[in-house]
Protein backbone atom coordinates (compact mmCIF):
# COMPACT_ATOMS: atom_id res chain seq x y z
CA UNK A 1 0.00 0.00 0.00
CA UNK A 2 0.97 3.44 -0.89
CA UNK A 3 1.90 6.29 2.12
CA UNK A 4 -1.67 8.18 1.12
CA UNK A 5 -2.73 4.82 2.21
CA UNK A 6 -0.72 3.88 5.18
CA UNK A 7 0.87 6.98 6.33
CA UNK A 8 -0.98 9.64 4.76
CA UNK A 9 0.88 13.65 5.82
CA UNK A 10 -2.59 15.10 6.85
CA UNK A 11 -2.89 12.51 9.69
CA UNK A 12 1.18 12.77 11.05
CA UNK A 13 2.57 15.47 13.19
CA UNK A 14 5.89 15.36 14.33
CA UNK A 15 6.40 11.28 15.31
CA UNK A 16 2.92 11.13 16.27
CA UNK A 17 0.33 10.02 14.25
CA UNK A 18 -3.43 10.45 14.55
CA UNK A 19 -4.23 6.94 15.13
CA UNK A 20 -2.18 6.53 17.65
CA UNK A 21 -3.31 9.72 19.29
CA UNK A 22 -6.58 8.39 18.61
CA UNK A 23 -6.30 5.01 20.68
CA UNK A 24 -4.57 6.26 23.22
CA UNK A 25 -7.44 9.03 23.97
CA UNK A 26 -10.19 6.71 23.59
CA UNK A 27 -8.98 3.82 25.59
CA UNK A 28 -12.01 3.03 28.19
CA UNK A 29 -14.64 4.73 26.26
CA UNK A 30 -17.17 2.92 24.07
CA UNK A 31 -19.63 3.58 21.30
CA UNK A 32 -20.89 6.53 20.45
CA UNK A 33 -18.91 8.24 22.95
CA UNK A 34 -15.80 6.66 21.53
CA UNK A 35 -16.76 7.34 17.84
CA UNK A 36 -17.56 11.33 18.50
CA UNK A 37 -13.82 11.48 20.21
CA UNK A 38 -12.05 9.94 17.67
CA UNK A 39 -13.80 11.87 15.43
CA UNK A 40 -13.35 15.15 16.85
CA UNK A 41 -9.24 14.36 17.12
CA UNK A 42 -9.25 13.31 13.46
CA UNK A 43 -10.51 16.30 12.32
CA UNK A 44 -9.44 18.96 14.31
CA UNK A 45 -6.16 17.02 13.86
CA UNK A 46 -6.21 17.74 10.08
CA UNK A 47 -8.25 20.44 9.54
CA UNK A 48 -5.35 22.79 8.53
CA UNK A 49 -3.63 20.12 5.89
CA UNK A 50 -7.02 18.93 4.49
CA UNK A 51 -10.06 19.88 4.76
CA UNK A 52 -9.87 23.46 6.24
CA UNK A 53 -13.08 25.20 7.84
CA UNK A 54 -15.07 21.84 6.58
CA UNK A 55 -13.30 19.76 8.86
CA UNK A 56 -13.32 22.59 11.41
CA UNK A 57 -16.91 22.08 10.83
CA UNK A 58 -17.15 18.37 10.77
CA UNK A 59 -15.51 18.21 14.44
CA UNK A 60 -17.84 20.89 15.63
CA UNK A 61 -20.68 18.50 14.74
CA UNK A 62 -18.76 15.65 16.18
CA UNK A 63 -18.53 17.81 19.65
CA UNK A 64 -21.85 18.90 19.63
CA UNK A 65 -23.21 15.40 19.17
CA UNK A 66 -21.16 14.05 22.34
CA UNK A 67 -22.20 17.16 24.17
CA UNK A 68 -25.50 16.10 23.56
CA UNK A 69 -25.46 12.79 24.28
CA UNK A 70 -23.89 13.15 27.60
CA UNK A 71 -26.64 15.53 28.48
CA UNK A 72 -29.02 13.21 28.09
CA UNK A 73 -27.35 10.32 29.84
CA UNK A 74 -26.66 12.88 32.76
CA UNK A 75 -30.46 14.51 32.89
CA UNK A 76 -31.09 10.58 33.09
CA UNK A 77 -29.31 9.77 35.78
CA UNK A 78 -29.72 13.51 37.93
CA UNK A 79 -33.33 14.03 36.86
CA UNK A 80 -33.19 16.93 39.47
CA UNK A 81 -29.87 18.56 37.92
CA UNK A 82 -30.00 22.42 38.02
CA UNK A 83 -32.12 22.50 41.33
CA UNK A 84 -30.27 23.12 44.73
CA UNK A 85 -30.01 20.23 46.07
CA UNK A 86 -30.74 21.74 49.43
CA UNK A 87 -34.30 22.26 48.49
CA UNK A 88 -34.89 18.78 47.39
CA UNK A 89 -36.19 16.96 50.44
Amino acid sequence: MSDSVDHPTHYNAGTIECIDAIASATIGLTGIEAVCTGNIIKYTWRWKNKGKIEDLRKARWYLDRLITHLSKDDNESNPVSGEDASSTT
